[in-house]
């Protein structure tokens, strides 16, 4: 007898492979990176990895203290790897291998010296990292020392000024075996808050649960600062510990290292642990302790918020051995009435005496550029009303005055990024020319025309700015890096929408054609001739949005408006006039990701990519408010554009996004009758799992119970009538994004019907990586555009016009 049990609510698939075009977009290998010499003359050529293999990522993990680190090498467990390095005169056209790599390279961390002439990287084997050094003048690359690196808390090494020795992270000789994980507990975990103490912290994600995960994370994170010279000769410094950085000072006579203790917490991860601040010398010896700060479980959820008591300790860049760090007067509670925020103090060698104030803000200090001995620049921002503020610093007599007061909001007054150069430390300080005047660089250029990189030149004295450069059609041009400040000499990338961003030498004096450097081919050339608009339309409330269009190859308004795909990803803004602000280039390159929903152009739909969502709450008003209205509101612009240039079908139209985009996604199914379909990624559904605040909102659930309640499609789960499919990263350890929201979230749309499939992807975090996964990602997102939005049964009228209507989308 054959006994049949029907068909199975979970069924056990392999990866599955989607079409070939959008296939390709995976298996592609990247573009390579460049890193530039700041003398101007030489380029680093960083070969990228492709994806990695599940089983790549699929090998042991730890995850602790917020951290996930590969207890075989002690290093990270999700990086993406270099795996070629190339050196390359730009005024020469050959491209030469750097020979003495090791076999299968996995390179990271790469750092050039602070004379130039050599490269440090890390490559990572299945047991240790290594410290390699690259001689740029011979190619040749060269092992250093025998000790192994520990990267689990971040960059395992920096180069000392004299470019001949590196202060290094190594584990410790004497570490031993790990020690097992206990499964057996030796009693109950327990927490407690004693006093009436406050710790509104947000929902992070790998964080300590119990005695064992404490050891385990102790014996993993230890290291033992050293001294390593370029001969392999190693010199002890200080004592193994949890060492969180170990920076030389300028003059490379100090060494600056903060040390991670215990207690503990289960609460908060690693970077809001004790930590304590001392000086060494290059000899080894103990000069001084700067700092010894508490536990930080109470920091307020808020972009303004901060740590009490001293914080973020640094070395002067254009002095010798000088400490400075920032103290909040406010208690880092952005609450509290304070007309000063923060205060900077300076301590120098030999760190004897007092530390001295030389700096008080306004708002919340974000550090200074520093200059030469009499100007530098300090930057200040403050989240609640979008300020940022700029001002020039006399390190003389420490007299300050405004150079920028503007809204960051505001795209279009960005003044740029300012040129540095490298001083006689090798540190990167302000390129400050005669007459005071330096060099401003702005790589995206925002204006009413759309994105234009351009350089002006400042004159930090009267303030006053003249634009030497800017990018002009049928261009996208941005500058990288100043190669000659006195003769105006840039490195820019150019592109367009058929050609890949390669390099060129730009002179903004001559006005001649610029010297093209690199030629990195087309990663996809299968797919040139996509075409590409922006789009420029306003919503309903008159607020300008924008949009990028992108149509398959070959495609005319004469074959009929097509299926349409929607991604987004909403923004809050204060004002209406910045949330209207125009983004992106129609002559940037097609990247045509995988990531995103260009893709799917490949597939014959129309693509409103980037469509902006812009979420604005004006004056005493909270943005979110009127979440719900004002995203439907930017989506059926958005279509009603489509519609109106007839290349958008509006009755088979979905909608897409990854995070916050996904949140997005599910809100506006939820809400709305414009889409017949939608693909959520990692995202949250249910915002009583984030009660303290979320993405930019910053009132908590006791609040703001209804506006929650509201935006979070959970607890709206009952008006969904639209197809939703959701994938989520099972491993996702971003704050927020629990697998357990997606999971959740599938069980309540299925307890009311709704038709909705969950793909948790094995081993995947917040963003998704290994090719058998990223696939698969393509398979799943296709198969259902293909169902629910391109062939959608045909309905007699747009529905856009309904599009306005709150309640069960359809």
């Amino acid at each position: 007898m054959v006994l049949s049990f029907g068909v199975r609510a979970q069924d056990a698939p392999t990866y599955q492979t989607p079409p070939k075009a959008l296939a390709d977009l995976v298996t592609v290998p990247p573009t390579p990176g460049v890193s530039v010499r700041s003398k101007g003359d030489v380029l680093l050529i960083l070969e990228q990895a492709a994806a990695p293999t599940i089983a790549e990522l699929s090998q042991p993990e730890l995850k602790l203290a917020g951290l996930r680190m590969n207890p075989a090498n002690n290093g990270p467990s999700r990086a993406r790897y270099i795996t070629n390095l190339k050196i390359k005169k730009i005024a020469g056209k050959d491209e030469i291998e750097v020979k003495g790599l090791p076999a299968n390279p996995l390179i990271s961390f790469v750092q050039w010296s602070p004379d130039e002439t050599k490269v440090a990287f890390a490559n990572s084997t299945d047991n240790r990292i290594d410290l390699y050094v690259v001689d740029v003048a011979t190619a040749t690359a060269q092992k250093i020392g025998t000790l192994a690196l520990n990267a689990t808390l971040g960059t395992p090494f920096r180069w000392v000024s004299d470019s001949k020795s590196l202060i290094v992270k190594t584990i410790p000789a004497g570490r031993g075996a790990a020690p097992e994980v206990s499964r057996v507990p030796v009693g109950p975990t327990v927490q407690e808050n004693v006093g009436g103490k406050r710790g509104q912290a947000p929902t992070y994600q790998d964080l300590l649960k119990n005695p064992s995960d404490e050891k385990q994370f102790a014996y993993y994170a230890v290291s033992q600062v050293v001294r390593l010279t370029l001969d392999g000769q190693s010199i002890p410094v200080g004592q193994a510990g949890i060492i969180a950085s170990a920076e030389p000072s300028p003059n490379g006579q100090y060494i600056l290292i903060e040390t991670v203790h215990t207690p503990f917490s289960y609460l908060v991860p690693v970077y809001r642990f004790p930590r304590k601040t001392e000086v060494y010398a290059i000899s080894g010896s103990l000069v001084k302790t700067l700092n010894d700060g508490p536990l930080q479980e109470s920091v307020p959820y808020s972009p303004d918020g901060a740590p009490s008591g001293p914080r973020e300790f640094n070395w002067r860049d254009d002095a010798p051995a000088s400490v400075y760090y920032t103290v909040a007067q406010d208690n880092g509670d952005p609450k509290v009435k304070a007309d000063i925020r923060d205060k900077v103090y300076l301590t120098e060698a030999p760190f004897s005496a007092e530390p001295k104030e030389i700096y008080a803000a306004q708002y919340r200090f974000e550090g200074f550029e520093w200059g030469n001995e009499s100007m530098a620049l300090a930057n200040e921002r403050w989240w609640q009303n979008r300020k940022e503020v700029t001002k020039t610093v006399n390190p003389s007599n420490w007299q300050t005055a405004v150079l920028f007061d503007r809204s960051y909001e505001d795209r279009y007054s960005n003044p740029g990024q300012p040129d540095t150069k490298r001083n006689q430390y090798g540190r990167d300080v302000l390129n400050i020319l005669p007459n005071n005047e330096i060099l401003m660089l702005n790589g995206q250029g925002a204006s009413p025309e759309g994105d234009r990189p351009f350089v002006t030149l400042l004159n930090l004295n009267t303030k006053k700015t003249g634009e030497l450069w800017r990018s002009a059609a049928p261009y996208f041009e941005r500058p990288i890096a100043v190669l000659d400040a006195a003769k105006q000499t840039i490195l820019t990338t150019r592109e367009t929408p058929d050609e890949n961003p390669n390099y060129f030498v730009r002179n903004l004096k001559a006005r001649v054609a610029p010297i093209q450097v690199t030629a990195f081919p087309h990663p996809y050339p299968q797919l040139k001739g996509v075409q590409k608009q922006q789009l420029r339309y306003k919503r309903n409330d008159d607020v300008d949005l924008t949009a990028t269009l992108y149509l398959p190859a070959g495609y005319k308004k004469e074959q009929g408006p097509l299926p349409t795909f929607l991604w987004a990803y909403p923004a809050e803004f204060k004002s209406k006039d910045a949330a209207g602000q125009v983004s992106g280039s129609p002559y940037q390159f097609n990247r045509i990701s995988y990531w995103g929903a260009a893709a799917f152009v490949t597939m014959g739909y129309a693509i409103l990519d980037n469509a902006s969502i812009p979420i604005v709450g004006e004056g005493d008003k909270e943005p979110n408010d009127t979440y719900v209205e004002q995203l439907v509101a930017s989506a059926k612009a958005a279509i009603d554009e489509g519609v109106r240039l007839g290349v958008v079908d509006s009755s088979r139209v979905g909608v897409g996004g990854h995070s916050y985009g996904a949140f997005m996604t599910a809100n506006l199914l939820t809400h709305s009758k414009l889409f017949k379909g939608g693909i959520a990624r990692s995202g949250a559904y249910n915002r009583t799992l984030t009660p303290f605040g979320f993405q930019n909102e910053q009132r908590s659930y006791w609040q703001a119970p209804e506006v929650y309640n509201k935006m979070s499609p959970f607890m709206n789960a009952d008006k969904m009538k639209t197809p939703l499919l959701l994938i989520h990263g099972e491993a996702d350890n971003n704050t927020g994004t629990f697998p357990i929201q997606s999971e959740r979230y599938y069980n309540a749309l299925k307890g009311f019907g709704a038709t909705t499939k969950l793909v948790f992807l094995p081993y995947e975090s917040h963003g998704y990586t290994a090719k058998e996964s990223l696939l698969h990602m393509l398979y799943e997102m296709n198969g259902w555009l293909d169902k629910y939005v391109k062939n959608a049964p045909a309905t007699q009228a747009s529905q856009t016009g309904k599009a306005g209507k709150l309640g069960g989308g359809k």
